[in-house]
């Protein structure tokens, strides 16, 4: 890649930016679950390949401005999964896979405490260029977890797994005919819901506070 970057070495590789590369990541990674869900071996090899020159890249990018290079970027990995796993690598005990969980977030927010990566909201860190379905379901979950909505909101309503898949495929299809996108409109919902939760927790630890 430092070749590829080199003055001598390839115009289109030397032109690229993290901003210019950043979409290509997310296409790889697409092309890496359609190869796992075909269970196809040798496509999955490739596309974790490419999946890999996309760390790569950046990392020869961020070595050429001094920021970081790829050695420090597996230390970093390394370092957080022996850290993050107490229980393997240390002395502490747990009973079940929710008790994982529970140490992994417990470690993760003390490791963020004090920092400008810290998060004070249940609803940090939920990538905000998501897919709109992933990221609605994201916020969902979270706010479950912060108890900001009771499970009981929709509890008088059953649908079966077959007969949502067709709802969900027919609203999108009546967006599009509609004159709409739906990624954009559920997008949209889905930061207002954001807005909404978020004033929930507020003055439920104001509430608290005083």
């Amino acid at each position: 890649m430092a070749k590829l970057r080199s003055p001598k070495g390839c115009p289109w590789d030397r032109e690229q930016t993290h901003m210019t590369l950043r979409r290509h990541a997310i296409e790889e990674v697409y092309e890496l679950i359609d190869s796992i869900e075909a269970g196809d071996d040798h496509e999955m090899a490739e596309e974790l390949g490419d999946l890999l020159l996309q760390v790569v890249f950046h990392c020869q990018l961020a070595r050429e401005r001094g920021a970081f290079d790829f050695e420090k970027v597996t230390r970093h990995l390394v370092d957080k999964l022996i850290r993050r796993h107490p229980h393997v690598f240390g002395k502490t005990k747990v009973k079940n896979v929710d008790e994982v969980w529970a140490n992994w977030e417990k470690i993760k927010r003390a490791e963020k405490h004090g920092t400008h990566l810290e998060r004070k909201s249940a609803f940090d860190g939920i990538p905000k260029h998501l897919p709109a379905l992933l990221r609605a379901e994201k916020l969902s979950m979270k706010a479950r977890k912060a108890d900001l909505v009771a499970d009981c909101e929709n509890s008088n309503r059953k649908i079966s797994k077959s007969a949502l898949a067709k709802e969900l495929f027919e609203l999108a299809s009546f967006a599009q005919s509609s004159g709409w996108c739906a990624e954009e409109l559920l997008a949209g919902e889905t930061n207002r819901r954001e807005r909404k939760l978020r004033r929930r927790e507020q003055a439920r630890s104001q509430k608290i506070r005083h």
